[in-house]
C-alpha cells in the first residue's frame, strides 16, 4: 500500500469514527430496534445519513460508487464502524449483505451485478444467504445439503427448508444453495412470494441484524437459468469465496464493539470507588482491564495478518488462515466482553449501557460462520494431512 493510500485510509477511518460517535450512537436507544434487530425504516434513515456523508458500503468497488478497499483497509474501516452495534447497519456493511456484495462482485455476471448488486450496495434493498438447514440438513457439514434444484427447461425448480437465515424477513432477494446432480449450485432468487415462505423469525440473543434469523420453506421455487450464480455444481467452492472473508469481517465489526465495551468499563472503573479507592486500583479489576488491552491488540494483529493473506491470494484464498482468525478472534472478543460485564457489575447486565448487548452479540459470533469446534477440527485435519505427507 502506498503512502497516499495509507493517508486516504487514515482519513476515511477518521470520518467513519466521527460519524459513528456523532450520528449513529445517539440512535442506540431508538424504539425501532426490537428483538429481531433494527427495523427497515431505521436502517434506511441511518443509511441515508451515511450516504450523505459519503460512507455507504465503502468496501465495494468504485464502479458501484464506493472506495474499492482491500481487506487490510476494510479491517480499519470496519473496526471503526463497529464501535456502535448500529454502525455496520448504517454503513451498509452488516452481514449478510456485506458478504453477499463481496461474492457478487467476484462471481456474478455483469447483468446480475446491475440487477442485484447495484441496488444492494446503494442501500435500496437487502439480501439473504440461504444455506443452513434444519436438523438432518446442511449446517457445519455442507455435504448434508438436503435442498434440491432440478432443471426444468430454462428454469430450475428448488425445494427444501432453510433455517437461521439472517435478514430474510424483508429481503428483496436471496442467494440459495441447493444440491444439484454433481454438487451444489447457487441461485439468485427474488423473495417475498408464496414460493419462498418464512415460517417464523427466531428469537435469538443478538439483535443487530435487520430481519433477524428465519426458518423458511422453499416450495417449487422457479429460478431462470440466467440467475445461476457462477457455474453449476460449483456452489461449495463459491461458498468458501464468501465465507473465508466473511469470517474475518465479522471479527472486524465486533472488534470495534469490544473496544467500545472496554472503553465504557475503563471509564466506570476510573470513577467508581469501593473500599477506599477506585475500582481500577484494585488488582482484580485493573488486571482484567489490562488483559482486555492485551487481547484487543492480539485480535487486531490476527485480523490484520489474515487480511494480508486474503489480499495476497486469489479468490478463495485464506481458508485455513480465516479459520485461525475465526476461532482466535471470536473467543478473544468474548473474553473482553465478559470481563467488561464483570467490571460494571450490576449495571453491566442492564440496558443502562450497551455492554450487555455487545456481550450477547459477541457470544453468538463463536457459533456464526462455523463454531470454534468445527474450525479446530478442520485445522486438525490439515495438521494430520501435512504430517502424513511429510512422513
Amino acid at each position: 500500500m502506498t503512502d497516499s493510500e495509507q493517508d486516504a485510509t487514515t482519513a476515511l477511518v477518521a470520518r467513519v469514527d466521527a460519524f459513528i460517535r456523532e450520528t449513529v450512537i445517539p440512535y442506540e436507544g431508538d424504539p425501532r430496534i426490537d428483538q429481531h434487530g433494527p427495523s427497515d425504516d431505521l436502517r434506511r434513515e441511518l443509511q441515508g445519513k451515511a450516504r450523505a456523508a459519503g460512507l455507504l458500503a465503502p468496501h465495494v468497488g468504485k464502479a458501484f460508487g464506493a472506495h474499492g478497499l482491500n481487506h487490510r483497509q476494510v479491517a480499519r474501516v470496519f473496526r471503526a464502524a463497529g464501535y456502535s452495534l448500529l454502525g455496520p447497519v448504517a454503513l451498509n456493511i452488516m452481514a449478510p449483505d456485506e458478504g453477499n456484495m463481496a461474492m457478487l462482485e467476484k462471481v456474478a455476471t455483469a447483468e446480475q451485478k446491475e440487477r442485484f448488486l447495484r441496488p444492494l450496495a446503494a442501500g435500496e434493498t437487502r439480501s439473504a444467504f440461504l444455506m443452513t438447514e434444519p436438523d438432518g440438513g446442511a449446517g457445519s457439514d455442507p455435504s448434508m445439503m438436503a435442498t434440491t434444484a432440478v432443471q426444468d427447461g430454462n428454469h430450475w425448480v428448488i425445494n427444501g427448508r432453510k433455517t437461521f437465515i439472517t435478514g430474510a424477513d424483508g429481503a428483496a432477494f436471496g442467494i440459495i444453495m441447493a444440491r444439484t446432480e454433481h454438487g451444489a449450485t447457487m441461485f439468485l432468487a427474488e423473495m417475498g412470494g408464496p414460493d419462498i415462505r418464512i415460517d417464523r423469525v427466531l428469537d435469538t440473543i443478538d439483535r443487530t441484524m435487520p430481519g433477524g434469523h428465519a426458518e423458511m420453506t422453499l416450495e417449487n421455487v422457479r429460478v431462470p437459468a440466467d440467475q445461476i450464480l457462477g457455474e453449476i455444481d460449483q456452489g461449495f467452492k463459491y461458498a468458501q469465496v464468501r465465507l473465508a472473508p466473511a469470517r474475518l469481517t465479522h471479527g472486524m465489526r465486533w472488534w470495534g464493539a469490544a473496544q467500545r465495551a472496554h472503553d465504557i468499563a475503563v471509564e466506570y472503573a476510573c470513577h467508581r470507588k469501593a473500599f477506599g479507592k477506585t475500582l481500577i486500583d484494585h488488582e482484580g479489576v485493573g488486571f482484567m482491564l489490562a488483559d482486555n488491552e492485551i487481547d484487543l491488540k492480539q485480535a487486531e494483529l490476527m485480523i490484520d495478518w489474515c487480511a494480508g493473506v486474503l489480499d495476497a491470494g486469489d479468490h478463495g484464498a485464506g481458508t485455513e488462515e480465516s479459520s485461525f482468525a475465526k476461532v482466535a478472534v471470536s473467543e478473544t472478543l468474548f473474553r473482553i466482553a465478559d470481563r467488561c460485564v464483570q467490571v460494571l457489575g450490576g449495571i453491566g447486565v442492564t440496558d443502562d449501557t450497551p455492554v450487555h448487548q455487545i456481550f450477547r452479540d459477541i457470544r453468538a459470533f463463536r457459533i456464526y460462520d462455523g463454531p470454534s469446534e468445527v474450525h479446530r477440527w478442520s485445522i486438525a485435519k490439515r495438521i494430520k494431512k501435512r504430517a502424513l505427507a511429510a512422513a
